[in-house]
């Protein structure tokens, strides 16, 4: 993990770091937690003047190899890679797998652009291997305008009736407040502030947050606030907490990770609020994009969220024929 952290900070490398799941420090922290028992992988290419044009960055399980990672807290995965490569570099990675004796490769969740997906399919193919994908998932994304204003209209007019009702009952409770925190040195005490509204606020949510997820989530969340990328962000009212949300800024587009919200303010729809003023901030900072990662929850569409497949694929190592 250390050298390929030592590659992503290598300001001499071509490689496309696009996807959020796959930075080096996002794969250690998980490794941390989850890697007990598996066997890392890491394959690295290089060109004919040794700089490295792809990175692979798998695990090991009983001769299956997957992206290190798991889909409950990866909501996408793919390789890194430059944007020049042989053609025939997809087919070295599945024989050096096959040599390694891996006999299965599952990938998933894949992005629709994810060049693992088309790339992978294609080396099995030509490889007469059997292959097959289909769809995980689907996850949302919304291309922020440039004003307020402008995302109101881009709602269908009962969409944005309901936000401006919801946010003026909000302000004719109480004193409103929305702060994002993503200073490394506040981030401790906010986070666990953050993980107790994230547990009281569904049943399903507390069972999700075990002792190895709480360790997860709060040393990513010091980590991601150490590169820059947090965004914690809370709505307050009369200075009680009613909502929370884990952003992470990347690339132009921020992820929203998770939230939570108190109960106590149900009434006032104060989860989706928490999430609308995330929005109404990441348009004032100018942000291009907010992605509401996978899950087919009624909100997302609500707040203008596009729908967007996700897949899984796998190749079986075995020649089963050309077709």
């Amino acid at each position: 993990m250390v050298e390929l952290e030592n590659i992503y900070n290598d300001t001499g490398q071509k490689l496309n770091w696009d996807c959020l799941f796959v930075l080096p420090f996002w794969l250690k922290n998980w490794w941390q937690v989850f890697g007990a028992g598996k066997k890392l992988a890491i394959l690295a290419v290089r060109s004919d003047t040794s700089s490295i044009i792809c990175l692979a960055p798998f695990m090991i399980e009983e001769n299956t190899a997957k992206f290190i990672g798991s889909e409950s807290v990866c909501d996408y995965q793919d390789i890194i890679i430059a944007d020049k490569f042989p053609d025939d570099l997809f087919l070295l990675l599945l024989e050096h797998l096959k040599k390694m004796g891996v006999s299965r490769i599952e990938l998933g969740a894949l992005h629709p652009d994810s060049k693992a997906l088309t790339g992978f399919s294609q080396a099995a193919k030509k490889s007469g291997y059997h292959s097959s994908y289909d769809e995980a998932e689907k996850f949302y994304k919304l291309d922020l305008p440039k004003t307020w204003e402008e995302y109101l209209n881009v709602l269908d007019g009962k969409q944005r009736h309901e936000i401006r009702r919801k946010i003026r009952r909000l302000n004719e409770t109480g004193q409103i407040d929305y702060q994002i925190v993503n200073n490394k040195e506040a981030v401790k005490d906010a986070f666990d502030e953050f993980l107790s509204l994230f547990q009281t606020s569904r049943k399903d949510k507390a069972e999700f947050l075990t002792d190895r997820m709480n360790s997860f989530f709060t040393s990513l969340a010091k980590t991601m606030a150490e590169h820059d990328m947090l965004q914690l962000g809370f709505l307050r009212v009369d200075g009680r907490v009613a909502a929370a949300t884990l952003c992470f800024e990347y690339g132009n587009t921020v992820f929203l990770y998770n939230n939570g919200y108190n109960p106590e303010f149900r009434n006032l729809s104060a989860g989706l609020l928490g999430k609308i003023f995330s929005i109404k901030h990441n348009i004032e900072k100018k942000i291009a994009c907010y992605n509401f990662l996978k899950g087919d929850e009624a909100y997302k569409k609500r707040l203008g969220g596009q729908p967007l497949p996700l897949y899984r694929l796998t190749i079986e190592l075995k020649y089963t024929g050309f077709k």
